[in-house]
C-alpha cells in the first residue's frame, strides 16, 4: 500500500515494456517473485538488492528491453519515496521527538495503567482505528510504530499480541472507509453514494477487524513471538530531564494531522468546490506532507521545549532521528520499483483479460478481480481502481446499497494478502524486525483474513438490504 500520488501514477500505467503473452508474462512474474524470495531466505541478500535484482530479472523473464525495466524500476522507486519517504521521515521526527521528551512513556504509561492485560489488544485497535480513519497507511504506521513497540516492551507483552490490532485497524480503515483514495475512486467509477458507503462500510469494518485483530493476534503471536526490536525502540528520555509533556499536550500532538486531515476530507464532502477559498486551505494544511510537518513543528514546543530541551538539544534529536531509517527507505522503494515494473509489464492488464468472460455475481467478481491484481502488483488501490473499473457497467442497474456494496467488496478484495511486492509488506517486516517468513505468517494472513471475513459480511448484508 502506497499513498496517492504513487497509486494514481500506477494507475495511469504507460504502453506496457514488453510485448510479452499472456503466458510468458504469467511465468515471469513468477520467477520474479521466486528470485526476490529466493535471494532474501537462501542468500541471506538484503531486501534492496533482492528487490532491484529481482525487477531485472522479471523484465528480462518478460521479453522486455533491460532500458524500459531499468525506466520503470527506477521511476517506480523514485515515485514511491517521493510519496512515501518524506512522510516516514516526518514520522521518525516526531517519533523521537515523543521518546526523547518522555511524551512516548506519558501515553505508554497512562494506557498501561488505565487498560488491563486482557483489553490491551482491544486498546491498541481502537486506537489504530480512530487515527487511521483520514490516514494514508504509511502516515498512520509512522505515528503507530513508536507507541506499539513501546507497550509492547514495558508490558512485556509479545510484539504480535499488540500490533496486528494496531495493523488490522489501520489496514481495515484504508481498503474499506472514504476518505482513504481507494475507496472514493471506487465510489466514483461506481455511480455509488459516499454516505451509503461510509456507513455500510462502518458496518463491515467493526467485526471484521476484531476478527482480524484482536481475536488473530493471539494465533499470531503463537506463531511469530517476538518482542520489540531494541533497534527501534524509542528509548527512555535521559535521566536529565527535569519534567516531561502532560498526557493531553502529547495526545493533541498526535492527533494535530489526523484531524487536519479529517477537516480536509469534511470539507470536501460537504463544500466539494475546488475553487472556494475554505476547501483550497484546508486541501493545503489537510495534505499528509503539510499535515506531519505541523505536528513535528508543534512538537518541538509542546513536546521539546516542555520537556526543557535547548535549540541544540532539538537539532540533535532530529538529526539522530533520519539515521535509522535509512534502510527502511531504501528497501520500501525498491519494493515500489518492483510493483512499477509488474504494473508497466501489463500484468494489470492481463488480469482483466481473464476476467472478461466470467460468469458470477458481480460482488463476487468485483472482488475476484481485484485480488488478482492485487496479487501481482501489490498495489491495493490499482487493485480497486482497475477492478471498479471492469464492473462499473454493472453498477448501472443496482440499488444504492447494492453498488455501495460492490465498493466495499472491490475494497476488500484489494487487501488480499500482500507480499514480496508489497511496499506496506516491507513497511511491516522492517518496524517489527521480522524476516520474511514471519511477515507472511502474520502480516499476510492478518491481510487475507480482513478481505476474506469482510466480503463474507459484504454477502450476508446483499441478502438482508
Amino acid at each position: 500500500m502506497t499513498s496517492l500520488s504513487v497509486e494514481m501514477l500506477a494507475a495511469d500505467a504507460v504502453e506496457p515494456i514488453t510485448s510479452a503473452g499472456n503466458a510468458q508474462l504469467g511465468i515471469a512474474v513468477l520467477a520474479g517473485i521466486a528470485v526476490i524470495v529466493l535471494l532474501i531466505t537462501k542468500f541471506k541478500m538484503h531486501a534492496f538488492l533482492a528487490l532491484t535484482i529481482g525487477s531485472l530479472a522479471l523484465g528480462s523473464f518478460a521479453g522486455a528491453a533491460p532500458a524500459k525495466t531499468i525506466a520503470s524500476f527506477t521511476a517506480g522507486l523514485g515515485s514511491t519515496v517521493a510519496g512515501v519517504g518524506v512522510l516516514i521521515a516526518l514520522g521518525a521526527i516526531l517519533g523521537k521527538l515523543l521518546a526523547d521528551s518522555g511524551g512516548a512513556d506519558q501515553i505508554v504509561d497512562t494506557i498501561l495503567a488505565k487498560a488491563s492485560k486482557r483489553a490491551m489488544p482491544w486498546a491498541m485497535v481502537l486506537i489504530a482505528s480512530i487515527i487511521g480513519l483520514p490516514l494514508f497507511f504509511e502516515v498512520g504506521i509512522v505515528l503507530m510504530i513508536p507507541v506499539v513497540l513501546l507497550v509492547a516492551k514495558r508490558g512485556n507483552y509479545s510484539l504480535m499480541r499488540i500490533g496486528i490490532p494496531a495493523l488490522a485497524g489501520l489496514s481495515v480503515m484504508h481498503g474499506l472507509i472514504p476518505p482513504h483514495p481507494g475507496p472514493l475512486v471506487a465510489i466514483d467509477a461506481l455511480g455509488a453514494n459516499l454516505g451509503v458507503t461510509l456507513a455500510l462500510g462502518v458496518l463491515v469494518a467493526v467485526p471484521t477487524v476484531i476478527i482480524a485483530g484482536p481475536v488473530f493476534s493471539r494465533y499470531a503471536a503463537r506463531w511469530v513471538d517476538i518482542k520489540a526490536p531494541e533497534k527501534m525502540i524509542p528509548q527512555r528520555p535521559s535521566e536529565d530531564l527535569d519534567r516531561r509533556p502532560s498526557f493531553g499536550a502529547t495526545l493533541a500532538t498526535i492527533l494535530l494531522p489526523v484531524v487536519l486531515m479529517l477537516v480536509k476530507a469534511l470539507v470536501d464532502i460537504v463544500v466539494d468546490d475546488p475553487e472556494q477559498g475554505l476547501q483550497q486551505v484546508t486541501d493545503v494544511i489537510g495534505s499528509p506532507l503539510i499535515a506531519l510537518l505541523a505536528a513535528v513543528i508543534v512538537g518541538m514546543f509542546t513536546l521539546g521545549r516542555a520537556a526543557g530541551f535547548t535549540k541544540g538539544r532539538l537539532s540533535s534529536t532530529v538529526e539522530k532521528s533520519l539515521a535509522p531509517i535509512a534502510g527502511v527507505l531504501l528497501i520500501v522503494g525498491a519494493g515500489g520499483g518492483f510493483k512499477q515494473t509488474l504494473i508497466d509489464a501489463g500484468v494489470g492488464q492481463m488480469i482483466l483479460e481473464f476476467s472478461e468472460n466470467w460468469s458470477i455475481p458481480a460482488l463476487l467478481l468485483g472482488w475476484l478481480i481485484a485480488v488478482g491484481i492485487r496479487l501481482a502488483t501489490g498495489s491495493a488501490t490499482v487493485a480497486t481502481i482497475s477492478a471498479a473499473g471492469l464492473v462499473a457497467p454493472l453498477a448501472a442497474d443496482m440499488s444504492t446499497s447494492h453498488a455501495a456494496l460492490l465498493v466495499l467488496a472491490v475494497g476488500a478484495g484489494s487487501l488480499f494478502f500482500s507480499h514480496v511486492n508489497d511496499a506496506g509488506f516491507w513497511l511491516v517486516k522492517e518496524y517489527f524486525g521480522m524476516d520474511v517468513g514471519q511477515t507472511v505468517k502474520t502480516w499476510s494472513v492478518m491481510e487475507t483474513i480482513i478481505s476474506v471475513v469482510s466480503l463474507a459480511f459484504i454477502m450476508l448484508l446483499s441478502l438482508v438490504l
